[in-house]
């Protein structure tokens, strides 16, 4: 089969994320193929694939949504597709850093730069020791989520042993958990960096009263006058939520922390994705905290970023295509 008529295939799980994406292959007549990441089978004897390229969009918090099989799948899949040359966008080192929170953290390490104070355990006998190195408060969080999920803050010793002698400690569809300091962010916020190709796209902050942790931007919707409250960012304007309500705003960070995410997501061969930020409001040191290979772009981003970040993913993928063509023509 010639590439020239192949379509790209979007692989992903969540129902409502990538509409806009959709929407945008759509308007510009592109063809594609929605593959279904949750109920999915292939072939790994296949020479070649039916898709010219495939974008990987699958999610971490599949799970939650009963799909956590998907995530597994994933992993092999996509082996299979780059064994037999199909250009994967976000393949399988980006996914292998989505998907293990340890693994965010070595990477970080590796490049010198600085994260909460963190140990990382297989057994929950394993996480009061590890509570009693770091400093309260604290949070256990799962080596595999998403949207603020399987993270829970404890405030003293006693709170966590009381989680601990009830059985209330999940670590996790993997049974990896990290133990880590919970760190006050300066002014209220975290900062969450979009990148596309290697190159900064733009970033927001994000404001959170540390009480949820889910802070990605597909899904936090609070308020700042009720912060308790849920919307989604990808439905804010069907619910009558003005941009400038939103606990969100567009930021330009400082060169070198441009320069910082730049080098994370060339390490972890990010081609589209997101890094969380904040500033420690103790110390003032800067720590990273977090690496998505799925990036949700804010709704209504012409408002709120000043352009459509999906039209510029779609000019993205059309380029990697051509890439792929002329890879095949020559």
């Amino acid at each position: 089969m010639s590439n020239s008529v192949k379509p790209i295939g979007i692989y992903y799980e969540h129902p409502d994320w990538f509409k806009p994406l959709f929407a945008e292959l759509d308007r510009r007549n592109i063809p594609y193929e929605r593959i279904d990441a949750a109920h999915h089978r292939y072939n790994p004897s296949e020479a070649d694939s039916p898709y010219a390229l495939v974008v990987n969009r699958m999610s971490s918090s599949a799970y939650l949504r009963g799909n956590g099989q998907g995530i597994f799948h994933t992993a092999g899949y996509l082996t299979h597709l780059e064994q037999i040359g199909v250009r994967v966008i976000n393949g399988t080192v980006a996914t292998s850093i989505e998907t293990n929170k340890a693994r965010q953290l070595a990477l970080l390490a590796s490049l010198g730069l600085s994260y909460p104070e963190t140990r990382v355990i297989n057994h929950v006998s394993q996480v009061f020791p590890a509570a009693l190195e770091l400093r309260f408060p604290l949070v256990v969080k799962v080596n595999i989520g998403g949207a603020g999920a399987g993270i829970v803050r404890f405030d003293t010793p006693e709170g966590l042993q009381a989680a601990v002698d009830a059985n209330q400690i999940d670590l996790g569809i993997d049974q990896t958990a990290l133990v880590q300091e919970y760190v006050q962010p300066r002014n209220g916020h975290i900062v969450r960096v979009e990148t596309l190709n290697g190159r900064f796209l733009y970033a927001m902050n994000v404001f959170t009263t540390g009480e949820s942790f889910n802070l990605c931007p597909a899904e936090i919707c609070a308020i700042p006058e009720t912060p308790q409250a849920d919307f989604c960012l990808t439905e804010a304007p069907k619910k009558g939520i003005q941009p400038g309500r939103l606990a969100v705003e567009a930021y330009t960070p400082p060169a070198e922390i441009i320069a910082a995410v730049e080098r994370i997501v060339k390490t972890a061969r990010i081609d589209v994705g997101g890094v969380e930020y904040l500033i420690d409001d103790r110390t003032g040191d800067v720590l990273f905290y977090d690496i998505n290979a799925l990036s949700n772009f804010v709704a209504d981003a012409i408002n709120v970023v000043g352009f459509d970040p999906y039209v510029r993913f779609v000019d993205y993928l059309e380029g990697q295509l051509e890439k792929t063509l002329h890879s095949e023509t020559v």
